[in-house]
C-alpha cells in the first residue's frame, strides 16, 4: 500500500524528517511539562521554526492544525497513554490507546500516528498491552491508509534510573525494533544506543522501514549535533527530538541547526555556527 501521507512528513530534497515531540503532557508526570506549560506559545514557536513535523496529542493537535495556510509542520498524532515514567512506579501499570485514534487522525489531517512498544524490567504486562494496542491500531491504520509509527522503547529499571531513562543496550534495541517491524510498523521511532557507532545494526534489522531516532534526555548542543550526524551516517531517515528542542534556550535556532544537518548535509560545527549566529 502506498502511504501518500508520508510525502508530507519527509523532506522532498533530503528524504529525511525532523519531528518535534511535544506530547509529554499525556503521561501525567509533572516534570514532563516543565517548559511547555503554555502549549499555545510552544506550538507558535515551533510553527515559526519550521520543522518537518510536530508530534502532539488528541487534545493539543488543534493548536497546530488551526494555523492557516499550507506552510506549517505536519502533524504526527500520539495515540497511547501510560503511567510507566514515575519513580516510584504506581502499584498497577497501564497502557491504553485511544480506541478511535485512527479516525481522529484522519479528521485532524495527521501524516502518521505514534504508539509505544515498551520493554520495562519485570513488567511484561505493559508490553502485552502495547502489542494489543498495536494490533488494533494496525487494522484501522490499514483501512484508512494512515502510516503507523511504532516506538520501541527499552527502559531501565525506574528504581535505579528514574523515569523515562532508556537502556542503550544495542542488543535489546535491535530485538525490540525487529518486533515492531514484525507487528507491521510503517515507521520506527527508536532509542539511541549507548554506542552510536553500532547504530547501523538498527537500520539493518528494520529493513526497508524508515527509522527515526529519539532524542532522549537533555544533552549539550555539540553532543546533540554530533550524535545526529552519526545516526544519519548510519542510515536513519530522521529524528524525533523533544526536550532537546522545546527546553532549549533558543528553540528556533536549534531547529535550524538540526534542519541544516538533516537536509543540507551540514556537520556539527556548521550547526553550532548557526546557533552562535542566533545568539549574537
Amino acid at each position: 500500500m502506498s502511504l501518500y501521507r508520508l510525502n508530507r512528513l519527509f523532506n522532498a530534497r533530503s528524504g529525511r524528517a525532523l519531528d518535534v515531540a511535544v506530547d509529554h503532557g499525556f503521561f501525567g508526570e509533572r516534570s514532563f511539562i516543565t517548559g511547555i506549560e503554555d502549549m499555545g506559545e510552544v506550538v507558535r514557536t515551533l510553527v515559526a521554526a519550521g520543522p518537518d513535523a510536530v508530534q502532539l496529542t488528541l487534545g493539543q493537535a488543534r493548536l497546530l492544525q488551526q494555523v492557516p495556510g499550507k506552510d506549517k509542520p505536519a502533524l504526527v498524532l500520539r495515540t497511547d497513554v501510560a503511567n510507566v515514567y514515575g519513580n516510584p512506579l504506581d502499584s498497577i501499570l497501564y497502557s491504553h490507546h485511544v480506541p478511535h485514534a485512527i479516525e481522529e487522525a484522519v479528521r485532524l489531517d495527521a501524516v502518521a500516528v505514534c504508539v509505544n512498544l515498551m520493554q520495562i524490567p519485570d513488567h511484561p504486562e505493559v508490553r502485552e498491552a502495547n502489542i494489543r494496542s498495536i494490533m488494533a491500531l494496525r487494522r484501522e491504520a490499514t483501512r484508512y491508509g494512515m502510516p503507523l509509527m511504532i516506538e520501541p522503547l527499552v527502559m531501565q529499571d525506574n528504581t535505579t534510573a528514574g523515569g523515562y531513562q532508556v537502556d542503550g543496550d544495542i542488543e535489546k534495541i535491535v530485538t525490540l525494533v525487529r518486533q515492531a517491524v514484525e507487528l507491521g510498523a510503517d515507521l520506527i521511532k527508536a532509542d539511541p544506543s549507548s554506542d552510536i557507532s553500532e547504530y547501523a545494526r538498527v537500520v539493518q534489522v528494520a529493513g526497508d522501514i524508515p527509522v527515526l531516532v529519539r532524542g532522549g534526555g537533555r544533552v549539550d548542543d555539540r553532543t546533540l549535533l554530533e550524535r545526529t550526524v552519526a545516526v544519519l551516517d548510519a542510515g536513519v531517515s530522521g529524528i524525533v527530538y523533544g526536550r532537546n528542542i522545546i527546553q532549549h534556550g533558543h528553540p528556533a535556532a536549534i531547529t535550524a541547526a538540526l534542519m541544516a544537518v538533516l537536509h543540507d548535509g551540514a556537520d556539527a560545527d556548521a550547526g553550532l555556527a548557526i546557533l552562535e549566529a542566533a545568539r549574537a
